[in-house]
């Protein structure tokens, strides 16, 4: 498990632009199977997770369209909410940093880690900004 003030600014960073930090089984359950449109992050101190992933979601949201909620699990700290937060991606494998987008209950659009390594947060915020188009 990674130490709290390695995570703290990364969770931060998604934090002080509205995202809601589940850091529990139950409240990733509840978020996930809330009314309307749900963005999940799992977040990551690897590199891809600073360098695209995190800049990437936040860009994604300067669109007219939104998710209802924006929430976000940590990967090497908040290991139960992350591990329940993995159990509605299926049928994704376990990664992070990734990007699951729920509406009422269902899992909708999906990126993985693999679509994330090498791409620019602006191809990332455009592939959300559409699925946001789309479900939201």
């Amino acid at each position: 498990m990674y130490p709290e003030a390695i995570v703290k600014p990364m969770k931060t960073e998604l934090v002080s632009v509205g995202f809601e930090d589940l850091t529990t089984p139950d409240a990733v359950d509840a978020a996930v199977s809330s009314k309307g449109t749900v963005l999940m992050v799992v977040n990551s101190v690897c590199g891809c997770a600073a360098g695209a992933a995190r800049p990437a979601v936040k860009l994604s949201l300067q669109g007219a369209k939104k998710p209802s909620r924006l929430t976000t699990v940590f990967a090497g700290f908040d290991t139960e909410a992350v591990a329940q937060a993995r159990k509605h991606f299926a049928p994704y494998p376990p990664s992070s940093p990734c990007v699951a987008l729920f509406k009422d209950g269902k899992l909708v659009h999906f990126i993985e880690r693999h679509h994330i390594e090498g791409a620019s947060a602006r191809l990332i915020a455009d592939n959300l900004a559409a699925a946001f188009e789309e479900f939201c």
